[in-house]
């Protein structure tokens, strides 16, 4: 069943500059930067990180040490949790880009559309405290986090089928360390895919489709984006906006207003 992502009772709204917001932070934000000092997430949520030395992906350690011998300034390291060890919202991407979280150690940072997507939380008010943006930056997630399926990054930024499944426990630890987790969003369909093996579900019955939401037995609703970039094109804010905004609705939904309905039951 497909919901009206634009739905929203009337206590739920997006502030008035979100556009503008948005797209002044996201300038700045996908530009490159110098490496960000990211801010770590609670205890429970560090505990769950992968070492940084991780062996786990042959081929992704190998990338990881070429890239550590040509550019031993950057993190070049699997890229940690960051956010809010309260968060009610899960934000999954794919896996860093090499010059982007790889870089800096942040989701998202200096990647195509990463900008864009920070600045359209800091216009809902789910960020805080960003000054001096395009260098060792404030930024604060007020009730988020961001996280990815593959937390090193991969040659080609392509993760292969068998590194997605090897690294999914560094996705599903964390989720379940979340106490509040509402809403998890998938950023692309192999987001997708990984996102709902890590919170219990089965893929036939939570098929991918943008915008799509689905309600795992754990109450946690997952709502479908398309990637923060596609050929290199940046999302556009107005899918990032309805998304949110459709996050809000769900997080209401999941504390006591819910349909029933449950996607993915791994029972049946």
């Amino acid at each position: 069943m497909m919901t009206d992502p634009t739905a929203a009772p009337a206590d739920i709204a997006a502030p008035a500059d979100i556009a503008a917001n948005a797209d002044i932070a996201a300038n700045a934000l996908d530009a490159e930067a110098p490496a960000a000092s990211p801010a770590p997430a609670a205890t429970e949520l560090a505990v769950t990180e992968p070492p940084r030395d991780c062996p786990l992906c042959p081929r992704l350690a190998a990338f990881r040490a070429e890239q550590r011998l040509a550019h031993p300034d950057w993190h070049n390291a699997p890229v940690p949790v960051f956010g809010d060890g309260d968060a009610w919202l899960a934000i999954v991407g794919l896996s860093p880009g090499l010059k982007g979280g790889n870089r800096t150690g942040r989701t998202f940072d200096a990647e195509k559309g990463g900008g864009t997507l920070y600045g359209t939380l800091l216009a809902f008010r789910l960020a805080h405290d960003h000054v001096d943006i395009g260098t060792a930056d404030d930024l604060v997630l007020d009730g988020v986090v961001t996280i990815d399926a593959v937390r090193c990054v991969p040659p080609n930024n392509q993760p292969t089928k068998d590194e997605l499944l090897t690294c999914r426990p560094f996705l599903a630890a964390p989720l379940a360390a979340l106490p509040e987790l509402r809403v998890v969003v998938a950023l692309g369909e192999d987001a997708h895919r990984s996102a709902v093996k890590a919170l219990g579900g089965k893929l036939p019955k939570a098929p991918y489709a943008a915008m799509a939401d689905h309600r795992f037995p754990s109450g946690v609703w997952l709502i479908d984006c398309a990637p923060l970039a596609t050929d290199g094109v940046g999302i556009d804010a107005a899918v990032l906006e309805a998304v949110i905004a459709r996050a809000l609705v769900l997080r209401s939904m999941a504390e006591g207003r819910t349909d029933g309905r449950a996607d993915g039951d791994p029972a049946e």
